[in-house]
């Protein structure tokens, strides 16, 4: 039997309240299921995140290293076996296995205790997150995948009310424009895989290639949406600029497009800070969005 990490039953609890607790209670029987169903033996201790537990694992068949992954099934993690699907292991971890209904995922092991964040030179760093944005990118998102039309049309609804929670006249201005950058584009919300959770963190070292994206959380769209956890994401207030250049560059980007949909993004997280009590904006995201205004 497995035991669950108490930091991610917290997570779990705080986050997706009773739906999580469930979720939690469950992963014990449910990880019990696939080893047995899918013909695997642990090798090693539970890792885990803010979402999901994952479990190293052999293929009995053969010998194969794979990665067992269990979360919680929701809008977020619905589409990601599709998405890895159709990456099919180009630029990212290669699903090898998945159950529908309940989101549980059977995929190659890379090596996990080696990803983007360990590599000193941030701007190494970024070019490698950047040539993997661009491989992702380049595949058309399947069909039925949530869209950025849609969610973009859901932050324009929520702006008025948010804006009025907010103290202070500059982020109240920060907002609004971050909103009017959105309406300009929002008509052409795109059609490409994304990631949407493309930082550091989540690129693994692999023995079949370099590096390899994990964990996405897919959506069909414009591809500019991608980059802002790469600008706020090991956080230099000198280099979110060239970051914004480079990335725009190496994925053939227009720029004042990238910069309205990054500001989307800005206006996303700034909509959820809201949403959750806050009533002003602090951190790098916002930061990010004033550099890209020229302020």
């Amino acid at each position: 039997m497995i035991e669950v990490p108490e930091e991610l039953a917290g997570t779990q609890s705080r986050c997706n309240g009773a739906e999580g607790r469930a979720f939690v209670a469950a992963l014990p029987g449910r990880a019990e299921r696939f080893l047995e169903e899918w013909g695997l033996r642990r090798t090693g201790p539970v890792m885990y995140g803010m979402a999901s537990l994952v479990l190293p694992v052999t293929v009995v068949a053969d010998g194969a290293r794979a990665a067992l992954k269990l979360q919680l099934l929701d809008e977020e993690t619905e589409g990601e076996a599709a998405a890895l699907r159709a990456w099919d292991g180009d630029g990212a971890v290669r699903l090898l296995a998945d159950d529908p209904a309940t989101g549980t995922l059977l995929l190659e092991r890379l090596e996990e205790g080696r990803d983007l964040s360990g590599v000193e030179d941030t701007r190494e760093a970024t070019r490698v997150l950047a040539e993997l944005m661009a491989r992702l990118v380049a595949v058309a998102a399947p069909a039925g995948m949530r869209s950025l039309g849609d969610i973009a049309a859901d932050m324009l609804d929520e702006v008025a009310d948010a804006v009025g929670e907010l103290e202070r006249e500059d982020d109240r201005r920060l907002m609004r424009d971050c909103a009017a950058a959105v309406r300009e584009v929002a008509g052409e919300p795109g059609d490409r895989l994304l990631h949407w959770d493309l930082h550091f963190g989540n690129v693994l070292a692999s023995r079949r290639e370099p590096w390899l994206a994990i964990d996405p959380k897919p959506l069909a769209g414009d591809p500019a949406f991608e980059l802002l956890p790469s600008l706020f994401n090991r956080f230099d207030r000198d280099e979110v600029l060239w970051r914004f250049d480079l990335l725009t560059e190496v994925l053939g980007l227009d720029r004042e497009r990238a910069r309205a949909w990054t500001l989307g993004r800005v206006l996303q997280d700034a909509l959820w800070d809201v949403e959750d009590g806050e009533t002003v904006l602090e951190g790098e995201r916002p930061v990010v969005a004033r550099l890209l205004l020229g302020r």
